[in-house]
């Protein structure tokens, strides 16, 4: 028998990867350099809307009340991010600074992942430097998802970041921790004398640990402080924050040169409006007669949806506006073609005769549904696209929770039968230009539920509503794409806090499989969008922010 041992097969790297690990060493990066290559001006789209997806992920899990990365939070994250088929960030979010060694895709994977990844931010920064507020929410954001990043990794990988990034921060020695023993013991919360023994502690100044020292998590004495491991992230963080102020300042200062470029301009100035969610077509999976409308707007249309459904009942016509923002929503929950123009056409000529109506509105009515003039397939709108909207004297578009007064509104609220407590309720988060928020609640007390629900699309709304009434079934995921949920991440300095590669194999498989579904809709997709631009380069390189 030959006892000699094997060595493993050498990983072998493709040039192409080889600029990429240079460039993109870890999995959680400083973002202090702008990226220097040219990318085509698509991939700068699908860069930034991907990102922006992500981000809107940390927004919805802060709306639903979770607390930052406990296990509720990180199980929410975990699974929109694989439910939005976002696996390169789902990678880097999980699997702290480790890298792939021993499997060639995934190593050319993660490498990617870290392009998209670090490219993405800067690009975001010209979307978001524009105002104040704009500002505030991209840094909130972007810090959400780095302590996300940076929450996945290992002492070992921590000091690894930090030698990368050339930040000098050094453990205490064994003298200088049992000098300050008892202090350090007092002030770690959660851990016994013996796992507090094993960890590692920074000493800085206490300046740079403000939320520490608010919270009382750390010890400290003449003005420093003294941190462990696991809340080394408010080092860093602060650290990041800098960066991304000040990257965001010289954004601002070079964005109107940027916007010179008309393509640039008009994506940068609507990304963040830009709705990233399913786009709800067509309901291909249940029609919806037209009979049933008049009950279904009471009971699981939104308030922007069913007013407009009162306002063609009461005046049988209705503005151009209003009829895309109601028509693409009774198009999205399933009404065909026929029943749309049939439903029209009975409202309308209760004031104008059949002849007026053929010739004036049923061409609009096909050509919503793709089959008149440029044959596109209209998708109906989000709440971001219907809260934008210009709303005119006379109009039913828009949305009620932006535009009525409290008077108006409160009305509306009534008229569909809230009690004056939960009128309040709504009105005063419409009052705070909480609009999706005021919608959430709407739709929790006309359905009775305390179930958390984000509202983000009307069609969405209406589905949700369904599913709740049991009308409709909810499409559960394949085996192959449902998970196990992550099992509790302790601050300790035990093994099992980090993922083994068990994890990381069934991690990688889920988020493969749902991939897969992800990039067959797109490729149909992308086979009927005609981009003039398509090979277009856009330097990065002239942008320094």
């Amino acid at each position: 028998m030959d006892f000699r041992r094997k060595s493993k097969a050498r990983l072998e790297r493709r040039p192409e990867y080889e600029n990429l690990e240079q460039n993109y060493k870890h999995n959680v990066l400083l973002y202090r350099m702008p990226p220097t290559e040219d990318i085509k001006i698509q991939e700068f789209e699908d860069l930034a809307l991907e990102r922006l997806k992500v981000l809107r992920i940390m927004e919805q899990a802060q709306t639903k009340g979770l607390r930052f990365l406990s296990d509720d939070w990180k199980e929410y994250v975990h699974d929109e991010l694989s439910r939005e088929g976002l696996k390169g960030y789902l990678r880097l979010c999980t699997n702290g600074g480790n890298t792939a060694t021993n499997n060639i895709s995934k190593h050319e994977f993660e490498l990617q992942a870290r392009r998209r990844d670090y490219i993405s931010h800067f690009i975001l920064r010209l979307a978001y430097c524009r105002t104040q507020e704009l500002k505030s929410w991209f840094i909130a954001r972007e810090m959400e998802l780095f302590k996300y990043k940076f929450s996945a990794m290992t002492p070992a990988e921590i000091k690894h970041f930090l030698e990368l990034h050339n930040l000098n921060y050094v453990p205490l020695t064994s003298e200088q921790k049992n000098a300050v023993k008892d202090g350090l013991i007092e002030s770690t919360v959660g851990q016994s004398v013996a796992k507090i023994e094993m960890l590692d502690f920074y000493k800085v100044p206490f300046t740079q640990v403000l939320d520490l020292v608010r919270s009382r998590r750390c010890y400290i004495k003449h003005g420093q402080a003294y941190v462990n491991t696991h809340d080394f992230i408010s080092i860093v963080g602060a650290k990041q924050m800098e960066e991304i102020e000040h990257g965001l300042k010289s954004a601002q200062r070079l964005i109107r040169e940027v916007e010179t470029d008309e393509r640039l301009f008009a994506l940068l100035k609507s990304l963040h409006t830009s709705y990233t969610g399913k786009d709800y077509t067509v309901g291909k999976d249940v029609k919806v007669p037209i009979e049933s409308i008049d009950q279904l707007s009471k009971k699981s249309f939104p308030l922007c949806m069913r007013i407009c459904h009162e306002h063609l009942r009461t005046a049988h016509h209705m503005k151009y506006d209003g009829r895309m923002q109601y028509g693409l929503f009774l198009k999205g929950i399933g009404v065909t073609l026929e029943d749309a123009i049939r439903f029209w056409r009975e409202e309308f000529t209760k004031k104008m005769d059949p002849e007026k109506f053929a010739k004036s509105y049923q061409y609009n009515i096909e050509h919503n549904y793709g089959k008149k003039g440029s044959l596109k397939d209209y998708a109906p709108f989000s709440c971001g696209k219907i809260i934008q909207e210009n709303v005119v004297q006379g109009s039913a578009n828009g949305c009620p929770y932006k535009y009525y007064d409290q008077s108006t509104l409160k009305q509306k609220l009534a008229a569909a039968g809230l009690g004056t407590a939960h009128i309040q309720e709504v009105a005063g988060l419409a009052a705070k230009h909480h609009y999706q928020l005021a919608c959430a609640k709407y739709f929790q007390i006309t359905h009775e539920t305390s179930q958390e629900v984000a509202i983000n699309h009307p069609n969405h709304y209406y589905i949700q509503s369904q599913e709740l009434m049991g009308n409709r079934v909810e499409k559960k995921p394949s085996t192959a794409s449902q998970r196990k949920p992550i099992k509790s991440i302790q601050a300790t300095q035990d093994n099992s806090m980090y993922m083994n590669a068990d994890d990381d194999d069934e991690l990688w498989n889920i988020a493969e499989a749902t991939q897969k579904s992800l990039d067959a809709t797109q490729t149909e997709a992308a086979s009927k969008k005609d981009i003039a631009w398509e090979d277009d380069d856009l330097d990065l390189t002239a942008i320094d922010c």
